[in-house]
C-alpha cells in the first residue's frame, strides 16, 4: 500500500522570543529557545475591543493566520482545521475554580474559554468563509490530529486547507503539573495534495512527528 502523503506550504509561526525568520531557522536547528511565558501577539491591525480580553492562544492563533493570508493567496473560503493539545487553558483553570470557590460562572468568561474559541475569532477577525473544524486529540496525540487534518485533502473532498496548531503557557498554578518544556507557540500552513510553489513534501504522514514542536522544526528545516 502506498504510503499517504501531502504537501504543507505557507508556513507562519509565533512564539515568545522567536521574532524574526532568523530566530525561527535557529529554534528548528536547536541554537535557540521559545521563552516560556504568557507574551503574546499585540495584534495592532485589530479593533482595541475586538482583542482587549484575548487569552494568549487566541492572540496567537490570530497572529499566524494572518500572516498566512498575507503570506499566500489561500484566499477568505479555505476551509481551516484547528489542532491543540489544551485549548484555553488557562481560562478554563479560572472557570474551575470560580465554580469551586463561588459556585458560579460567568457567560462571558465561559464564552472565551470554550474549544472552538482561537479558530473561531480568527474567522471573525478575517471574515474567512470556508468554515472550521476543531481537533483535541487524546493524551496529546499530535500525529492523529495532524493526519485527521489531511483526510479531507487525501480523500478528495478538499483541494487544499489551511491547517492551524496552537498551544499557551501552562499557568504556574498548575505546579509540578506544568510540561516541560511549557513553550507556548502557534503555527499555521496550507496542505495541498498537489505540488506548489516553496512547498514541503511529507512523504507519509504515518511517521510525523508526535510531538507539534518537533513537527514544526521538520517541516521548517
Amino acid at each position: 500500500m502506498t504510503s499517504p502523503s501531502i504537501y504543507i506550504s505557507g508556513i507562519t509561526a509565533w512564539a515568545p522570543g522567536l521574532s524574526s525568520a532568523e530566530d525561527w531557522t535557529l529554534w528548528a536547528a536547536g541554537r535557540k529557545q521559545i521563552v516560556q511565558a504568557k507574551d503574546s501577539p499585540k495584534l495592532e491591525y485589530t479593533d482595541p475591543l475586538f482583542r482587549r480580553r484575548l487569552s494568549q492562544i487566541s492572540r496567537m492563533t490570530i497572529q499566524v493566520v494572518h500572516d498566512l493570508l498575507e503570506k499566500t493567496d489561500c484566499g477568505k473560503d479555505l476551509k481551516q482545521v484547528f489542532i491543540s493539545c489544551r485549548g484555553e487553558i488557562e481560562r478554563e483553570f479560572t472557570i474551575n475554580r470560580s465554580l469551586i470557590e463561588d459556585n458560579e460562572i460567568l457567560p462571558a468568561g465561559f464564552s472565551l474559554s470554550v474549544f472552538n474559541t482561537p479558530v473561531a475569532l480568527a474567522t471573525i477577525a478575517f471574515k474567512l468563509k470556508g468554515g472550521y473544524s476543531v481537533i483535541y486529540p487524546s493524551k496529546g496525540d499530535f500525529r492523529s490530529a495532524f493526519k485527521s487534518a489531511c483526510a479531507p485533502v487525501l480523500c478528495g473532498a478538499e483541494k487544499k486547507i489551511m491547517v492551524i496548531y496552537a498551544d499557551e503557557y501552562v499557568p504556574d498554578s498548575y505546579g509540578k503539573l506544568q510540561p516541560q518544556p511549557n513553550e507556548p507557540f502557534a503555527f499555521a500552513a496550507v496542505l495541498s495534495g498537489e505540488q506548489t510553489d516553496n512547498a514541503k513534501f511529507i512523504k507519509d504522514i504515518n511517521s510525523v512527528s508526535n510531538n507539534p514542536a518537533q513537527f514544526l522544526k521538520s517541516i521548517m528545516q
